[in-house]
């Protein structure tokens, strides 16, 4: 198929007629493996005469197909893409990776990555001459490539390379008012310097001149405001920002370069060494960065959730090491109480999500990858870390504060209740139990203080402090409760709670009823409202996958044992359509990491619970 007709079909591949699109797809899959066609492609992706949609096909089509046959995993599987087609497409795509849009260029620069991993040195040795080359012409597009499995061509690309990219480095960040295009061009070469660090430093950088020469480039682009002019007012495009994607990955670098290298507890006496010079001529500096641009927080500014996030993981790895707290102390509280606390509790983005999409809000409540993004996590890690390493100087002042915002919330009146507050005190309440549990004078008080400041607000008429109080009476299940009636109390409170109106609510009772049914010393408590409870279960399951509603039920068959058999049936039968359910969305999705095949894998564990708990009872097999 020559290039006007495979732009035809390419163009018949977006109609909105169902039986055009199919015969143009069937017709790319016929072609695809003809001599000559995976350079068709390319030609198409690059052509500026051709409609952009077409070439976006055009660039997808050739991704995919160099994705799955460039390097076939199966050694003893035939080539299907010609030696001459290879040669045509290395040497060429490098040409024009840098020359063709933004949109295109994501589509081949993932097809390098993969041509680099499967070909550089040996069936491409003269790749590196080329970058060196592109560099030296300031093309920092052309040099854009990573290698973390095999670090031998890395020392090398480093050695060759990174002078250049310096320079480059150097160039860009001396541009007086510089467009959004810079800024794309610096966040390419901070990838690059990732890259090369994620693993080890490089012995190059390991040179105290040549690793100093780049930290000053990081600490002055770590200081520079990012530009107002151009920001985008939508959060979600405002995130994605070239200049704040560039203050993403500078952070990004350096916590790395702290958290993985700066330890001075390390045994290799080279990267000891690297640790000692890092703790003393950067580590420091850093920190008076990240707590400026905190700063920007308390004041109402806008500071994206992953730099937040980052920098208070910087700040928790600095607790424990003596010259960095004495560095944070003089700032601590100010930190701590109006910048860290108010992270930590409900927000305007919470209450929209809460409102109009609560599965959403379920789901990034029990995402452990949000939690990598989360300030919210970030900050409960923090408040952790501090009162858990440096306890003695904190705790009691933080819980003072904690206190102060009860009392305030017990004083005021209804319609001027700091509910916002109170829920970010119960979230601290709830992070700091094992704390909390362990030391005094707390350990005595902690029923009073369920009893006082908790357990009223299961009924309170904001559903996130109903939903945070499940939450924390979850988190204090296992204390001993002097008073069995107040035990009692709030399992019935999360019993109702499985019944609220609000799905968050039901979720958040739901895992909470697991650490009761953990620490329930008489099961009569729970044995009379047992089938309540597994239909509350199954109606949620129907709503929402999610992992930890599965443990909870495995939970209650793990501890009623034999006395599950009536229900077992139903109980295997539901769990087998929950699984689908599961299947099926995880399936629609295609992504590894839903929370649908967690759920999935659950469901067939609790099945395998359940036949385990009644294989002893001959009759029900």
């Amino acid at each position: 198929m020559d290039v006007p007709s495979l732009v035809v079909v390419l163009q018949a591949a977006l109609s909105p007629n169902p039986a055009e699109r199919k015969a143009a797809e069937e017709s790319l899959t016929k072609f695809q493996y003809t001599p000559q066609h995976l350079v068709r492609l390319l030609q198409i992706v690059i052509d500026d005469n051709c409609p952009m949609a077409v070439r976006q096909v055009a660039s997808i089509q050739f991704k995919n197909f160099i994705a799955k046959n460039w390097a076939p995993l199966d050694p003893n599987e035939p080539q299907k893409i010609l030696q001459s087609d290879k040669d045509m497409v290395r040497d060429h795509i490098l040409v024009f990776i840098a020359q063709v849009p933004p949109l295109l260029r994501v589509q081949l620069g993932e097809c390098l990555k993969t041509i680099i991993h499967a070909d550089y040195p040996e069936q491409w040795p003269r790749l590196l001459d080329w970058v060196k080359h592109n560099l030296q012409g300031q093309q920092v597009y052309g040099a854009l490539f990573k290698s973390e499995e095999e670090r031998t061509p890395v020392q090398h690309i480093v050695q060759e390379t990174f002078p250049h990219l310096l320079n480059i480095f150097s160039r860009l960040v001396q541009i007086e008012k510089p467009a959004v295009e810079v800024a794309d061009l610096i966040k390419l070469i901070c990838k690059i310097f990732w890259s090369s660090i994620y693993l080890e430093i490089p012995k190059q950088l390991l040179d105290p001149n040549a690793f100093n020469a780049w930290m000053m480039l990081f600490l002055n682009v770590l200081e520079r405001s990012v530009p107002l002019e151009g920001q985008p007012l939508d959060p979600e495009l405002r995130k994605s920002w070239g200049w704040w994607k560039v203050k993403k990955w500078t952070v990004h670098i350096l916590n790395r370069l702290y958290t993985r290298f700066g330890d001075l507890k390390l045994r290799n006496p080279e990267n000891r060494a690297f640790a000692q010079m890092f703790q003393k001529n950067y580590a420091g500096k850093i920190l008076e960065c990240h707590l400026n641009l905190l700063g920007v927080i308390r004041v109402g500014g806008y500071l994206p959730d992953r730099v937040t996030n980052l920098i208070l993981q910087y700040l928790s790895n600095s607790i424990s090491k003596n010259s960095m707290y004495t560095l944070l102390q003089p700032q601590l509280d100010v930190l701590l109480f109006e910048i860290v606390f108010p992270l930590m509790c409900f927000n305007d983005n919470d209450q929209k999500l809460w409102e109009e999409d609560p599965h959403e809000y379920v789901r990034k409540g029990y995402d452990i990858i949000e939690d990598l993004y989360s300030p919210r996590t970030a900050s409960m890690d923090f408040v952790s870390e501090l009162v858990r390493k440096r306890g003695k100087e904190n705790l009691q002042k933080f819980i003072q504060f904690i206190v102060e915002i009860f009392k305030r919330y017990d004083e005021a009146p209804l319609e001027y209740k700091p509910y916002r507050q109170k829920d970010g005190a119960l979230l601290a309440v709830g992070a700091l139990c094992d704390k909390l549990k362990q030391t005094e004078p707390y350990k005595s008080e902690l029923e009073h203080m369920l009893m006082q400041h908790v357990f009223p607000e299961f009924r309170s008429p904001v559903g996130h402090l109903r939903a945070k109080a499940a939450w924390v009476a979850g988190q204090y299940a296992h204390v001993n409760f002097s008073d069995k009636n107040n035990f009692l109390q709030a399992l019935h409170s999360v019993v109702s709670g499985l019944r609220d109106p609000e799905l968050p609510v039901r979720v958040d009772s739901v895992f909470a009823l697991r650490s009761f049914v953990e620490a329930c010393k008489d099961l009569n408590d729970i044995r009379p409202i047992l089938p309540q409870l597994l239909d509350e279960i199954f109606k949620l399951m129907n709503e929402v996958e999610n992992e930890d509603l599965v443990f909870t039920l495995e939970t209650i068959v793990d501890k009623f044992g034999e006395e599950m058999a009536p229900y077992a049936l139903g109980l295997c039968q539901n769990l087998a359509a929950a699984f689908w359910r599961c299947m099926n969305t995880a399936e629609a999705d295609d992504e590894a990491d839903d929370p649908g095949a967690l759920a999935a894998v659950g469901c067939l564990r609790a099945i395998s619970t359940i036949l385990e708990s009644v294989s002893r009872l001959p009759h029900l097999i």
